[in-house]
């Protein structure tokens, strides 16, 4: 064979070879085993850190996008890629073709400035079967521009209560470095339940409830917000047993970014550098309703 026909030869290969490609990454996903779902929501792996969200220069699409109302509402562990793609849209960064394990995006909420708008960057993980693992904000302030309190119509007549804000002792709520329902203490869970019942009845209507944890300045950022994240889910879950709607509570973590108390000295875990920080390892509770 002629070196020109075999250059156009290998070209042709290449050709196919690209078409074959791009079918494949255009094409349906294969069917969801749910074991393999289930093993993927199990998973609860560790936050990425701050550091290891990609520079939004490096994007490939910079403008990011204006995410859809609600869209974060249904994003949960163990949804495969294309569930997750007609949700979010195609990531902004380039992750490569083969075994990707991550997507990151760039993503835009109106602050309520005019046409300003504050910009927050999302990175959702997969497993080795393509199934989300998690998902995360690099700043934990955007999780409550993505999934705002539920805005309730207020009729004429009624009579608004001030906003509320409570504050809890996670000390007082949680075992030390505890975050999970077991991790209750028997005297933390009794507030939270006294507290839903004041929610179910001082309120004619409960229009949002925001749920905050906050942790020490001892110990990583990232697990500092995993553990504040994961404090404030389980009041909210346990505010939720006790008959408070879902849909009206949001959660954040901020972890170690919002202390009460500043000036407490020293860097070991100390008994008395402990009790210093003590205010600043709380849960607060931010409540608006109508009475």
């Amino acid at each position: 064979m002629s070196t020109s026909r075999t250059k156009q030869a290998a070209g042709l290969a290449l050709l196919v070879m690209a078409g074959t490609l791009i079918q494949g990454c255009a094409s349906p996903g294969a069917a969801i085993d749910r074991e393999a779902q289930a093993r993927a929501a199990a998973e609860q792996p560790a936050p990425p850190k701050p550091e290891e969200f990609p520079d939004p220069a490096r994007a490939n699409w910079k403008q990011g996008a204006f995410p859809a109302p609600k869209a974060f509402e249904r994003v949960r562990p163990g949804m495969g890629k294309d569930p997750l793609r007609e949700l979010l849209g195609w990531p902004h960064f380039s992750e490569g073709l083969w075994g990707v394990r991550e997507w990151n995006y760039i993503f835009h909420f109106y602050n309520g400035k005019g046409s300003d708008y504050t910009t927050c960057q999302y990175m959702v993980r997969f497993n080795a079967d393509n199934l989300a693992t998690g998902a995360w904000w690099k700043n934990p302030e955007c999780a409550l521009l993505a999934q705002p309190p539920a805005a309730t119509p207020i009729p004429a007549s009624t009579r608004l209560a001030p906003p509320q804000k409570l504050t809890l002792s996670a000390d007082g709520l949680f075992r030390f470095d505890g975050a999970a329902a077991t991790d209750l203490l028997p005297e933390g869970r009794a507030r939270v339940e006294r507290l839903a019942g004041e929610l179910r009845h001082g309120f004619r209507a409960l229009h949002y409830v925001v749920v905050t944890g906050h942790t020490d300045r001892l110990g990583g950022d990232a697990y500092n917000e995993a553990l504040s994240l994961a404090r404030a889910n389980t009041v909210r879950d346990l505010l939720v047993q006790q008959g408070i709607e879902r849909k009206l509570i949001r959660t954040a973590g901020m972890g170690k970014r919002q202390p009460v108390v500043s000036d407490c000295e020293g860097t070991r875990a100390s008994p008395a550098l402990l009790q210093c920080l003590q205010p600043n390892r709380r849960v607060e509770i931010d409540v608006a309703g109508e009475q």
